[in-house]
């Protein structure tokens, strides 16, 4: 153990890698359906390693939650201006309710029960289970002008609250959304989900669980025109029109590759290679011949390719819609085989809408992508390399905003580095969006950032809240994790109710999706995802949780501001 001791000692950067390692470890650890998480996970093992005594530097931590709160930022930024429109006002209204709400829950408690600034921000970071606050708040607390060892007692604080309020903070919205709430209002989500499905679907049944849609398959196979078969002596754009969701890719003429254009004609006896889906070519035989194998020295290309989407004039156009209006020389032979947003999987159903920055699944040639891509918008490997310009200039920008104070009610208050390189990278991410040539922030990069920033600093906040955080735990313990309990539930029971009978967000899905949203809560939005049997609840989540996760950010440096005492 000296030795264990010794060795940290020297050398911090130890502790902080076993730190995150070990976390995620226990993060991983399953009770029931319940997981903690590797961040919470993260924080305890962090509180029990510093129990040795380890000084990791501190600038450390602040460079690691800059970069992590931009890459939120970033990722959400496209979603959060979206939601900044009048479809999606109704959403925006339950997921500024369901943060405001929380907020005014955290003051209540602090002031009736006496808790200092870093305490009251820690029940806000647990009982919302809001991990940025952690930054953002400890960061508020530092620019205070107090006494180093104040300060470090009340970001302690912060930590500690966290810890003892996430717990439950994860735990009451999967309740509320897959269990209280279906039960109140005796509902059936999955009942609820399949009925939206199909309503998105323009009226097709939604299948169950383990069963998929053969119709959104996608192949290539050969036929032999015959001569009294229907294609013969029509053109391959005429083709395309009557075959709809299938398209000429070849034409085989005497063992030879022929040039295919709109107006290249089917002979009989010609070889043409159809890709399709598979109802059509389940009757394909009947409109050109046969179906014969294709020889082995056959090659016809195809390629499945991710396109953000940009074009304005798409946005907010639902898929059949887009497949209806588009000309099939535009479509010919590109396929929608996927759709994300903010890295969930969408329900791909004619009247789901798209937005901006969706991610967008084709198949086809290169060559007819290549043409589809110039009207929708940019391709994700173009951006393969990060624009250092643009993210050193964000991160600039960021910091110089978190320097600027204001004064809310005579209240000094100032949203720190955490809460400007925020600002800064919704305002980068939704400028990618719109201009795919700058500010390039690959999503793998991005989600490094993000993930790894978050894991940094919650190990360093953990190992240097050591031993106070025990001392801390003994005094407010149970208080705290019943404020947590309170925080956590009592605004989700007031946003549901005030969304539903007020904003009249009527659908079943889509309120509790703005519940489990509003809250930033993925724990919950997984079992939701669940119960529902279908990606119905992903598109109301995604507006709700871009919001979420900007004001519930903010409300760090907000709660240090208002909250006067300090810790004694």
């Amino acid at each position: 153990m000296q030795f264990l001791h010794e060795l940290i000692t020297k050398e911090p950067l130890l502790a902080l890698f076993v730190t995150i390692a070990l976390g995620y470890l226990v993060g991983k650890i399953k009770v029931g359906s319940f997981v903690l998480g590797g961040i919470a996970g993260t924080l305890l093992v962090g509180v029990v390693i510093g129990q040795f005594g380890v000084d990791v530097d501190g600038g450390i931590k602040a460079i690691f939650f800059a970069l992590f709160i931009y890459a939120v930022g970033f990722q959400g930024g496209p979603q959060f201006f979206h939601a900044l429109n009048r479809r999606s006002l109704n959403q925006l209204a339950s997921a500024f309710v369901m943060c405001f709400t929380g907020l005014l829950c955290v003051l209540l408690a602090a002031w009736a029960f006496g808790l200092d600034r870093g305490m009251a921000a820690g029940l806000a970071a647990g009982g919302l289970t809001q991990s940025a606050i952690i930054g953002t708040a400890g960061d508020a607390i530092a620019r205070l002008g107090l006494s180093p060892e104040l300060v470090k007692t009340m970001q302690t604080n912060v930590a500690v609250g966290y810890a003892v309020c996430y717990i439950f903070g994860s735990l009451g919205p999967i309740l509320m959304v897959s269990w209280f709430l279906p039960r109140v209002m005796k509902w059936n989500i999955r009942q609820e989900a399949v009925t939206l499905a199909k309503q998105l679907s323009g009226g097709h049944a939604e299948l169950d669980p383990g069963q998929f849609n053969a119709a959104r398959q996608i192949a290539t196979r050969l036929y032999e025109v015959a001569p009294d078969g229907k294609a013969a002596g029509k053109t391959a754009l005429a083709i395309d029109k009557q075959l709809s969701d299938g398209s000429v890719e070849a034409v085989y003429r005497e063992g030879k590759t022929i040039e295919l254009t709109a107006e290249t004609t089917i002979l009989a006896g010609d070889h043409v290679a159809i890709t399709g889906t598979t109802p059509v070519l389940e009757t394909a035989p009947g409109y050109f011949g046969r179906e014969i194998t294709a020889p082995k020295s056959l090659m016809l290309v195809q390629e499945n390719r991710e396109i953000i989407l940009t074009n304005r004039a798409l946005t907010g156009r639902s898929i059949g819609e887009i497949h209806q209006h588009v000309n099939v020389e535009m479509r010919h032979g590109v396929f929608l085989t996927a759709a994300r947003r903010m890295g969930l999987d969408l329900p791909l159903l004619n009247r789901l809408e798209l937005k901006s920055g969706d991610e967008l699944h084709l198949s086809g040639s290169p060559t007819d992508l290549d043409r589809v891509q110039a009207k929708i918008g940019y391709k994700i490997t173009a951006a393969a390399v990060t624009d250092f310009v643009f993210f050193g200039v964000g991160m600039l920008i960021g910091m110089l905003l978190g320097m600027i104070e204001f004064k809310i009610f005579g209240i000094p208050i100032s949203i720190g580095s955490g809460g400007g390189c925020l600002l800064s990278g919704l305002f980068f991410g939704w400028l990618r969006s719109v201009h795919p040539k700058f500010a390039a922030l690959p999503d793998g990069a991005s989600t490094f950032l993000r993930d790894f920033g978050l894991a940094v600093f919650v190990g360093i906040v953990g190992i240097s809240a050591g031993p106070q955080a025990l001392v801390a735990i003994q005094h407010y313990g149970f208080t705290l994790l019943f404020l947590g309990a309170g925080v956590t539930l009592v605004p989700q029971v007031i946003t549901f109710f005030f969304s539903y009978y007020v904003l009249r967000i009527r659908n079943p899905i889509e309120a509790l999706a703005c519940v489990a949203g509003g809250r930033s809560a993925n724990p919950a939005f997984a079992a939701l995802l669940t119960a529902a049997g279908n990606a119905t609840p992903v598109v109301s989540f995604t507006v709700t949780y871009a919001v979420a996760n900007v004001f519930l950010t903010l409300w760090g440096p907000i709660i240090v501001g208002i909250i006067t005492k300090n810790a004694s």
